[in-house]
């Protein structure tokens, strides 16, 4: 920091002083003190910064005594042409005017390209009479410009060049500050897809010359007023003004897809990149700019569902947070046991007799809001509860099917179907879990049958496979859940072993007025008594329904004909009334 000499010590400068030739070192003296002009020159010169002494008198600022750092600068002293009267003036008369003895301001001085830097100080003495200050101006240039420096390294992306999350924030908030230019605005996020797929395949350092060459293509679809950004791994920003309204956004979103459609040449490979894309308007009243980006963000999840560029709306992130607030109670339910599994028979069409029961897991919270599986099972998938929910059904429907035998003094006579998701299949030993909950109860493979989906076996065949053989090994039986409603490869279904088809309700349910359902239900029994299995129709309303299936070859069935979901002891009760 810069030392400030007194005033006092101006007016007292040694007579024997000499003040610098006028020629090379103007002053002028004030008129109401002419013995200290030579004294307060040289005492000025004597600053190790940019020093000058400002005079009022008669309504005129006059610059009286300056040293070599002030002219270096060329901050002026003609009162018309000086940069720093012109700039300080008001200032400068309002403070000899008042009642303050220091004050300090900072100062940019020049064009963008050779802007420097000042912290310029007034003092003066607590006197009354001469109104004269000291103005000192410490020169902070290339402190300020290493922070700006510093401060630009850290919005920047070091690999693209383009400005990173950080940086692409910032912007937006200045933007979003002003209310007149927030409505003109949107937030458009691209993920790459597939990106750390190929990042593996063909390593980091292609991986990274992937992005830059995306970084260029979109740039060049970009206007020029469209502000590129770097935003995460594989994930770039764009802020865009809407010129036109939200079709803008529209059109630069095929803009993009266009450019990203030319393949990308990458060592011996050439390479397809595809995008999802997000985007949130600022005229939805977000005032954040984190909001924002988020919900350009949470708009690219639906883009890939969809295949399409998707805006964000704000009813799918209400839905969103209702599944998020779901999933709290969920785990919160799944470790307090709060779960509970009921048991809808399953007949054989033949005889009538009840031959299994399908366990199906129930969840009513705390506030005593019943929700059915196909609201909080999807939830449970994608947070990962459907481990630990799966592990508790398979447990529980051992524990059940073990006091019914206990109760019945003997077994029962019937099995219980668990349904595996598969999620479920690809995170859990399932096979280890199953022996462990028979070995428990005391149970027989056999007295179990574990329900899979078509979809389970697509993600996965050659490891489903394997756990489907070692499921077998324990003796339990193997249903496909929702046959015909998805992907079946029939090679697998040749090679899995897997013991009984279910026929899907969607092709059950009024299939007595629709003859292509019953063509449909043909082939599916067809297929299945060539590769000898057996077959269960789910979603027999009628009598005369489960008739017609009996009379087609299906071997059970199972509907509200029958009974709807029970709980566990009226299920034993109808299980003992029955037989």
């Amino acid at each position: 920091m810069a030392r400030l000499y007194p005033l006092s010590l101006l007016s007292r400068a040694s007579a024997g002083m000499r003040a610098p030739s006028p020629a090379t070192e103007p002053s002028c003296a004030p008129r109401d003190a002419p013995g200290d002009a030579d004294g307060i020159a040289a005492v000025v010169e004597l600053l190790p910064l940019a020093a000058a002494v400002v005079l009022h008198v008669d309504g005129v600022l006059q610059v009286v005594a300056s040293n070599r750092f002030y002219r270096q600068a060329g901050l002026g002293t003609d009162p018309e042409t000086s940069p720093l009267l012109a700039e300080f003036g008001p200032q400068l008369i309002a403070f000899l005017d008042g009642g303050l003895l220091h004050q300090e301001q900072e100062w940019e001085l020049g064009d963008d390209v050779d802007r420097r830097h000042f912290q310029v100080t007034f003092a003066r003495r607590a006197t009354t009479g001469v109104r004269r200050a000291m103005v000192t101006l410490l020169d902070r240039t290339a402190e300020r410009r290493t922070e700006h420096n510093l401060r630009r390294e850290m919005m920047t992306d070091s690999l693209t060049g383009l400005a990173n999350r950080a940086g692409f924030s910032d912007r937006l908030e200045t933007l979003m500050a002003d209310p007149r230019q927030r409505d003109r605005h949107a937030v458009l996020v691209l993920d790459l897809d597939r990106f750390s797929r190929m990042n593996a395949c063909l390593g980091s350092m292609a991986g990274d010359e992937l992005l830059i060459t995306v970084a260029r293509r979109l740039k060049g679809a970009l206007r020029a007023h469209d502000v590129l950004a770097r935003t995460g791994g594989d994930e770039f920003g764009i802020l865009l003004t809407l010129e036109e309204g939200p079709s803008d956004a529209e059109h630069v979103a095929k803009r993009i897809r266009g450019a990203l459609a030319t393949p990308f040449r990458l060592a011996e490979y050439e390479i397809r990149v595809s995008c999802s894309i997000g985007i949130a308007f600022a005229a939805m009243g977000m005032e954040d700019a984190e909001d924002l980006i988020r919900h350009a963000q949470f708009a690219v999840k639906r883009s890939k569902v969809s295949g399409n560029a998707e805006a964000y709306q704000q009813q799918s992130f209400e839905i969103a947070r209702a599944q998020f607030g779901m999933e709290t109670a969920l785990r919160r339910a799944v470790e307090d046991g709060s779960m509970r599994l009921t048991f809808q028979p399953i007949c054989d069409l033949g005889t009538g007799r009840i031959v299994s029961f399908e366990a199906l897991a129930r969840w009513t919270d705390e506030q005593g809001q019943a929700h059915p599986p196909s609201a909080f099972i999807p939830v449970a998938e994608e947070s990962g509860l459907i481990v630990p929910l799966g592990r508790w059904a398979i447990e529980e429907a051992a524990r059940t099917l073990a006091s019914w035998d206990a109760a019945h003094g003997g077994d029962c006579g019937v099995k219980l179907a668990v349904n595996l998701s598969a999620i479920q299949l690809q995170r859990d030993a399932i096979a280890p879990v199953v022996e462990r909950a028979l070995a428990r109860r005391g149970l027989e493979g056999r007295r179990f049958t574990l329900e899979l989906t078509e979809s389970a076996l697509v993600s996965d065949p050659d490891r489903i496979a394997g756990i489907m053989h070692a499921l077998k090994g324990l003796g339990t039986t193997l249903a496909m859940d929702d046959f015909g409603t998805g992907y079946s490869n029939l090679a697998y279904l040749q090679k899995l072993p897997i013991d009984i088809l279910k026929i899907d309700r969607s092709f059950v349910t009024g299939m007595l007025a629709d003859r292509d359902k019953i063509a449909i239900v043909r082939a599916i029994l067809s297929l299945a008594q060539a590769l000898g299995m057996q077959t269960t129709a789910e979603g027999i309303e009628s009598n005369e329904l489960g008739q017609t299936l009996a009379a087609l070859g299906c071997t059970y069935g199972q509907g509200f004909v029958y009974a709807r979901p029970l709980e566990a002891a009226d299920a034993y009760a109808m299980l003992v009334d029955r037989h």
